[in-house]
């Protein structure tokens, strides 16, 4: 048997005595020489435990860890039923990130003293960190049992507590802790944290603030109260937060991500994008940066660029609700909307109260034509909306419900979350009459798309001796030849996409705009919260949204008749200007001539009836599918002609065909063209129909335009009325029915009756040219007198209310 390495006898004192001063050289923080006179005990006796156990906490403090976790296991082996010594282990071993083995040395410890309440608190931390949660609590549970004044233990049982979702729990906790330490700065902290998730940001705010009171320099306080801060609104002063946290700690990527954040809130969006680069600069694998700076991307309108960052961001953690969310919204505007809507069912899982999911995973579903559990889900968002909750945003409400009650109600909640309730900016001073009205167009849509398309010929047309007309233009979207010949139109173009919502305000009181008009309301890359500012002494909607904003700041919205009947008024929150004919501007300088092509040429039988419906497939509900579907079966040889929009919609259309009994092949697919040769294959249908309640917009005028009739079905919200007002001015009023039985019963019977549907097509070509639906001039001067009579009654200082222009 080998011998143990101990020291004679007659060394024992002298070892005591060196073992001693080596104490007081500690406590006296001369370590060096602490440590000296250690290994001079080990040289004598290499198994001394004290000396042993006093190098491992001086390796330890001076993240020595592997040295330190090697004495302390030679002191251990010394003294096995030290606990002591065990508990010290353990903390070493966890620091060095050796969980198991850390929790096999608080085990020891435990077992050897059952009431130690700090390794029932270590082994807690170390449980915590393998995100053992339960087991966790029950640790800390423990050690407060043995040690009913352990703050830290309180403080920490709080954080589990928060992040097992027992929040009000964990807020009792912290409080514990607070009680037991009045200066415990950590426990505030991690107080305020749990009060945010409560939505209790106010009283988060106290928190922090009582943190940072007694550490003036904790930048982790520093950091949480910005993003309070952010919360309510209180941008500057979130700022102010997120740079004294950099200031103490120059290094700290979260702060720079935070503070990128709130530099977005106030359209800072380039600045944003710098503080997402230092972040991910000072921290490469900081998912949430990386987030962020795909988002900033975005919001400039770099989208390819922003998924990137998305799917960098995913890679590093692809458990992060948000991130979901907002990479689901990258895909959806590339189009990708079968990839996208995994994505945000992710996201819902994760968190099913995140602001507005609910609505926008039910539509992602219809972008795919997915209609499982429909019905449920559309009573659970509108349920939501009626309880006033942020389920839905209100271009879901307004596109899926036919309910213009609910429409307002949602879009007032969407005012309500995302719109600053007070502006920053005064009210306006009321101006003198001049010699002419100036009209701001506000849009993201100064390209080719529908909106510049319909109103190009309004803007050219505008009377320039009683106006005056500019053009805020906030989209960072593609400029192309539409852009360039609208320049020409306005008397002013201005681009405002780098200004925050304030400043556009600002600016348009600034040049004297008279009357705003917002071609955006709630629509992809709408910037309401302009308006919520006051651009303008009078503000209008029109054009860009069918339905109301909800919002006290838009005084009127402009509408007919048809979309807007008296006796819905009252569901919308603007005064209602009315035009004669239908409220949709449109221009007789489309395309007219037929294309070459022919059916072979798109799929088509060469024979036989064609239903067409060049809507986008999110429109088409299960409700309307089936209708259309009985169609088919009741028209012998008729085929539906659809727009291919992406392969899994598609799919899912022709399975839901062959379940209704249809010859999946009876659906025929067409792919999106250039504006010339999509009229020109319109006269390969022989009558287009229409979805319910989302009815056809730019594609009801464009079927029209083309000489194709249009079956539609008119509901109750404008959103549902648009085809019949254009039907109306077109002189169709014949195919404008009220609900899906008598819209089927017509379409069989057109089908049937070739001479009927001949006859309403030959009118309409006939007609064409002196439709007031494409009297563009005319439009112009209703429109205008529109205006007219807006800008009077803010000269007499009388309140917005319903105007009726006559034709």
């Amino acid at each position: 048997m080998a011998k143990r390495n101990t020291a004679a006898p007659a060394l024992q004192p002298a070892l005591a005595q060196a073992m001693q001063q080596a104490l007081a050289l500690y406590s006296n923080r001369d370590w060096a020489q602490a440590e000296q006179v250690c290994r001079m005990i080990l040289g004598a006796q290499a198994n001394h435990f004290d000396a042993l156990n006093l190098l491992g906490i001086m390796a330890a403090q001076t993240q020595r860890l592997p040295e330190a976790a090697e004495l302390f296991a030679r002191a251990a082996g010394l003294r096995r039923d030290e606990p002591t010594i065990h508990n010290n282990l353990g903390n070493v071993l966890r620091n060095l990130g050796r969980h198991p083995e850390a929790l096999r040395s608080y085990n020891r410890a435990i077992q050897i003293k059952p009431n130690y309440a700090e390794a029932h608190y270590n082994r807690g931390l170390t449980l915590q960190d393998l995100t053992r949660l339960p087991d966790a609590l029950s640790s800390y549970d423990q050690a407060i049992r043995f040690n009913p004044e352990y703050a830290a233990a309180y403080n920490n049982r709080g954080v589990v507590l928060r992040e097992l979702k027992r929040r009000e729990e964990a807020v009792a906790s912290h409080d514990k802790a607070i009680a037991l330490r009045s200066d415990y700065a950590t426990a505030y902290n991690n107080r305020g944290v749990a009060l945010q998730e409560l939505k209790r940001t106010e009283s988060a705010l106290e928190s922090y603030s009582k943190a940072i009171a007694i550490t003036p320099d904790y930048p982790e306080a520093l950091h949480n109260q910005g993003n309070a801060l952010r919360e309510l609104h209180r941008f500057e002063e979130a700022l102010a937060s997120f740079e004294r946290a950099l200031a103490i700690n120059p290094s700290y990527a979260d702060a720079y991500n935070s503070r990128g954040v709130t530099l977005q809130h106030l359209d800072r969006e380039r600045d944003a994008l710098a503080d997402f680069d230092r972040a991910i600069a000072i921290d490469p694998n900081n998912a949430q940066a990386h987030y962020s700076r795909g988002n900033a991307l975005r919001a400039i309108g770099l989208t390819e660029q922003a998924r990137s960052g998305f799917r960098r961001a995913f890679e590093i953690n692809p458990d992060l609700p948000v991130d979901h969310y907002k990479h689901a919204s990258v895909l959806h505007e590339l189009q990708l909307f079968d990839d996208a809507l995994p994505s945000y069912l992710r996201a819902l899982e994760a968190d099913p109260e995140q602001p507005w999911l609910r609505g926008i995973c039910l539509q992602a579903k219809m972008r795919i034509c997915d209609w499982t559990d429909f019905d449920a889900r559309m009573a659970e968002v509108a349920s939501c909306i009626r309880e006033g909750k942020n389920a839905a945003p209100p271009f879901v409400a307004v596109t899926m419900f036919d309910s213009a009650e609910l429409q307002l109600r949602a879009a007032q909640i969407w005012v309500r979350e995302a719109c600053p309730a007070q502006s920053a900016l005064p009210p306006i001073v009321r101006r003198p009459r001049a010699a002419k009205i100036r009209i701001g167009y506000f849009s993201a849509d100064f390209y080719n798309h529908a909106t510049a398309l319909l109103a190009g010929g309004l803007f050219e047309r505008h009377d320039r001796e009683r106006f005056e007309i500019v053009a805020f233009n906030f989209g960072f979207g593609a400029h192309d030849e539409v852009t360039e010949a609208l320049r020409n139109a306005f008397d002013q173009f201005i681009d405002v996409q780098s200004k925050k919502d304030e400043e556009i305000a600002q600016l348009a009181r600034d040049l004297e705009i008279d009357i705003a008009v917002d071609l955006k309301g709630f629509t992809l890359h709408q910037r309401a919260g302009i308006f919520a500012h006051r651009a303008a002494p009078v503000q209008v909607a029109y054009l860009g949204y069918p339905g109301t904003l909800g919002a006290p700041f838009m005084d009127y919205v402009v509408a007919d008749e048809v979309v807007i009947p008296k006796e819905s008024r009252n569901q919308f929150s603007e005064k209602v200007a009315y035009l004669p004919g239908s409220y949709q501007v449109n221009a007789r300088n489309r395309p007219t001539g037929r294309s070459n092509i022919s059916r072979a040429d798109v799929g088509l039988p060469a024979e036989g009836f064609v239903f067409c419906s060049f809507n986008n497939v999110y429109k088409i509900t299960p409700a309307v599918f089936a209708c259309w579907m009985r169609i088919l079966q009741r028209v012998d040889g008729s085929v539906l002609w659809l727009l291919q929009e992406n392969d899994l919609a598609s799919r899912n259309l022709r399975e839901a065909a062959k379940q209704a009994g249809v010859d999946p092949k009876r659906l025929v697919f067409t792919g999106r063209a250039p504006l010339a040769e999509h009229l020109g294959r319109h006269w390969l249908a022989d009558l287009s129909i229409d979805t319910f309640p989302c009815n056809a917009h730019t594609t009801a005028s464009d079927s029209l335009w083309a000489g194709l009739p249009l079956l539609t079905c008119a509901g109750e919200s404008f959103c549902a009325r648009v085809a019949a007002s254009l039907l109306h001015a077109a002189g169709l009023p014949e195919l404008v029915t009220t609900t899906l039985a008598d819209y089927e019963e017509l379409a069989v019977s057109l089908a049937q009756d070739r001479r009927r549907l001949t006859a309403l097509t030959e009118r309409l070509n006939a007609d064409r040219m002196t439709l007031s639906l494409y009297d563009t001039d005319r439009f112009a001067r209703n429109l205008e007198e529109a205006y007219r009579q807006m800008y009077e009654r803010y000269q007499e200082g009388l309140a917005p209310d319903h105007i009726q222009v006559s034709g």
